[in-house]
């Protein structure tokens, strides 16, 4: 059997063998390690080592080449030799590497065990997990993990997504350390201790220059759901996952409060809801049946997945301030101002990209009209900002968005909900007028669509 040092260079330049035929090789750093190559390419390392006991050889298969790396392959090797040595049955060995989880069943006990019983967010958990680890990590054993891994996990997701690098690295982390409290993982944590992406404090909310476009693109989708949804962020500043779980039970519409029994802080919350809101949910009670205010096909029961529609609705907005900036520099007709802002709400993309040229030849471009840097959490800190702009107190806007911190918890214990209705409703008086949408005090006037 060739000998060879196991490098990657050199495992990835072995030869296939021909068909029917297939290869091994043995590894100069750790006796015992071979990898078989077959006439398909595929590479797989395993563990032989001589068993006084029976008086033979014995081979336990490790892994496939690449999933499982020359160092997790040279560790599990000298693990097993190990253990033979000590006089363990090879038997034994084999059904102990076997038996152990993958970190995609760690997961699932997490998710069962831990985040279902004890986060509201387990959702955003599970979809974290198996969009950025399961892929890469999750069929690999625990003991074929290390630190390096993890490192090399937020490095990739960090050339896209910094901040949700932190996140995915943050929630391996998590698991490790349920994994260690319930007994089911004794090493250092692997995803504990990696230097994180530097991250700024969000202070983006929409801008008086923003609201008009951004309320022309929410009326004009076409989603009755996904528009009221969004509606309903904007004007409550509640938390998404609570407007996404808003029951028609919970509303006193009658009085202009909504009522949610637990919220992020462990504490239900009395929410102000605007006349102009309470408007539109009085007009969503007549076409919708069930328990939910957004209902939707899943499991939930709910609507639970906004982000198409907050694209849509981020589009429509860019194309709409192309519109109006291209209407300004070259002075152009009521006319042709109505035909393209008709075609910037229902064809968006054409807009966008058939305006480049025109917008260069004024040294302007597509993206700075964009509003792709506003997250849907932003729309619960304009309404804040809008209060503070509008003279309410921190406190005040504490409670409205019910932000807990120790020193203003007793605060907020003797605040009622009158206070907060009067700041809510001359904020979102004053943002639906600067968004060009109703003037203070009048019913927005949304048409009711079709989903």
């Amino acid at each position: 059997m060739p000998r060879l040092n196991f490098t990657k260079k050199a495992l990835d330049s072995l030869p296939v063998p021909a068909d029917g035929k297939r290869a091994n090789y043995t590894d100069t750093k750790v006796s015992g390690l071979e990898l078989r190559v077959t006439s398909k390419g595929t590479k797989t390392f395993s563990c032989q080592r001589w068993v006084k006991a029976s008086a033979r050889p014995e081979r336990i298969t490790l892994g496939r080449y690449p999933n499982m790396t020359i160092e997790q392959a040279r560790k599990q090797a000298l693990h097993i030799s190990g253990a033979i040595a000590d006089g363990e049955n090879p038997a034994e060995v084999r059904r102990q590497l076997k038996g152990e989880p993958t970190l995609n069943e760690l997961f699932s006990d997490y998710l069962r065990r831990h985040s279902q019983l004890v986060k509201r967010s387990w959702r955003e958990d599970e979809r974290v997990f198996h969009k950025y680890v399961s892929p890469t990590l999750g069929g690999r054993k625990l003991s074929a993990l290390n630190r390096r891994d993890f490192v090399a996990l937020h490095a990739t997701i960090s050339r896209t997504a910094p901040i949700q690098a932190n996140r995915v690295l943050a929630l391996c982390s998590s698991l490790f350390g349920w994994a260690e409290d319930v007994g089911l993982w004794d090493s250092s944590n692997p995803a504990a201790g990696i230097k994180k992406n530097r991250e700024k404090k969000r202070d983006r909310f929409l801008q008086p220059s923003e609201l008009p476009r951004f309320f022309q693109a929410l009326a004009a989708e076409p989603s009755d759901t996904v528009r009221d949804f969004f509606l309903a962020c904007l004007l409550t500043g509640a938390r998404r996952s609570n407007v996404l779980a808003m029951r028609w039970e919970e509303l006193e519409l009658a009085e202009g409060v909504w009522r949610i029994p637990d919220t992020k802080n462990g504490e239900p919350q009395l929410v102000t809801l605007p006349t102009q809101l309470v408007t539109v949910l009085n007009e969503r009670r007549v076409h919708t049946t069930g328990a939910w205010v957004f209902p939707g096909t899943g499991k939930t029961g709910h609507f639970t997945e906004p982000r198409k529609g907050w694209e849509r609705i981020l589009t429509r907005a860019q194309a709409l301030g192309i519109v109006k900036a291209l209407a300004e520099v070259e002075s152009w007709s009521e006319q042709r101002i109505q035909d393209m802002t008709e075609k910037a709400l229902f064809q968006p993309t054409d807009i966008i990209q058939g305006c480049a040229v025109a917008l260069g030849k004024h040294d302007m471009t597509p993206e700075q009209f964009s509003l792709s840097d506003l997250r849907i959490h932003d729309l619960r800190r304009t309404l804040g900002s809008w209060q503070a702009k509008h003279g309410a107190s921190l406190a005040i806007i504490g409670k409205s968005l019910n932000h807990k911190s120790v020193q203003a918890t007793a605060i907020y214990a003797r605040l009622d909900i009158d206070p907060v209705r009067d700041s809510v409703t001359r904020a979102v008086d004053n943002l639906l007028a600067a968004g060009g949408v109703t003037a203070p005090g009048e019913v927005v006037p949304f048409k009711k669509k079709s989903s």
